[in-house]
């Protein structure tokens, strides 16, 4: 049998496109032969993250979504029809297999296409709450992933695709080289900060507010203040970055995070254990704090609405945990319960059983 073609729909956002990506290293990891093709837009962020991780990206264009959309209205508008019949060109092109999407507005025409050229289609869906695409998409076929239960009808359960250096990390085990790598005291109490891959300007703010007082109480802070804002001015005790590109390594150095709670970052948080602050998005269909109220309830962390974070609740609860090991160690194994670490292997092995059906046809 000739290799298999697997075609990736995604874009826009990190918490789309990374989910997706690590999918494509567990599917290389399991068959080496398959070949991969992104779809995708020519503005969003998989312009940079998809080459970025040596994948082919085929572009489309973004399909707006109508308030209460239906199929049939998506098809009859032009440039959702022009969009529907680009991405059934590359799916023809690459003879796909399988399609599999994982939201955002780049993916709908991949999934309207599937259906035109007959390809099994796997939606994936990170969040708690599905966005309109992954809604639409997942009338379309019977192979629907979530990571959150009842996100999506007729759906698996099977968590969120997450990078090796992430599920394979053993925070104790490296701990020490970690620090070394930040430049952080082996005995000093670590404070994570970072508001997603564009910083969160709030975080900054209440971080600059709240500075004088944490390094006051010992604690070392690692601050990953995002590439679009000022850059705050290091310090003995504080180490701002544009952007921490070794995660695994954050984890492991840090003893707490303050975070947003996007889909990606709760699977990672509880898959290596490290307890967490979570602020979540004030704007969108409130998906992230439903993202992270599992992990919460659960003991995991702390959950605070971004109108009332600021320097004084910070204070309160930042010093008040790095001043308690026992506390961090019980919600660290508390977030641990509720972490999938071989989600990409899972999602893998489904996707590639799609692709032998379809190869079958």
């Amino acid at each position: 049998m000739s290799e298999l073609s697997v075609v990736l729909a995604t874009g826009g956002t990190a918490g789309h496109i990374e989910p997706a990506l690590n999918l494509a290293d567990a599917l290389r990891r399991i068959d080496p032969t398959v070949r991969i093709t992104v779809i995708g837009s020519n503005r969003g962020l998989e312009t940079t993250l998809v080459p970025a991780r040596g994948y082919e990206l085929r572009t489309v264009a973004a399909v707006p979504l109508p308030r209460r959309p239906s199929i049939d209205l998506l098809l009859v508008t032009p440039r959702v029809s022009g969009a529907v019949s680009d991405a059934a060109a590359i799916l023809r092109e690459v003879d796909a297999d399988v399609a599999v999407g994982f939201g955002g507005y780049a993916s709908l025409p991949t999934y309207l296409a599937a259906r035109r050229t007959k390809t099994p289609l796997v939606i994936h869906e990170a969040n708690a709450r599905a966005g309109v695409a992954n809604k639409l998409g997942a009338r379309l076929t019977r192979n629907v992933i979530t990571t959150v239960p009842g996100s999506l009808p007729h759906a698996t359960v099977m968590g969120l695709p997450l990078r090796s250096a992430i599920a394979n990390l053993d925070r104790q085990a490296t701990r020490q080289g970690a620090r070394d790598h930040f430049g952080i005291p082996a005995d000093a109490k670590v404070l994570l900060v970072f508001g997603g891959s564009q910083g969160a300007a709030h975080f900054n703010a209440v971080i600059a507010e709240s500075l004088a007082d944490l390094t006051k109480h010992g604690i070392w802070i690692l601050h990953a203040f995002g590439t679009k804002n000022e850059t705050p001015k290091a310090q003995r005790g504080y180490l701002p970055v544009p952007y921490i590109d070794r995660m695994d390594l954050a984890y492991a150095a840090t003893d707490l995070a303050v975070t947003r709670a996007g889909a990606m970052t709760c699977a990672e948080l509880s898959a290596v254990g490290l307890p967490a602050i979570y602020v979540p998005l004030p704007i969108g269909n409130g998906e992230q704090r439903l993202n992270a109220l599992p992990i919460v309830e659960a003991g995991g962390g702390l959950i605070v609405d971004d109108a009332d974070f600021n320097t004084e609740w910070l204070m309160n609860a930042a010093a008040h945990l790095l001043s308690d090991p026992d506390e961090l160690e019980t919600m660290g194994e508390a977030a641990a319960s509720l972490g999938i670490r071989d989600a990409d292997t899972k999602l893998a092995q489904f996707v590639l059983d799609a692709a032998k059906q379809g190869a079958a046809r």
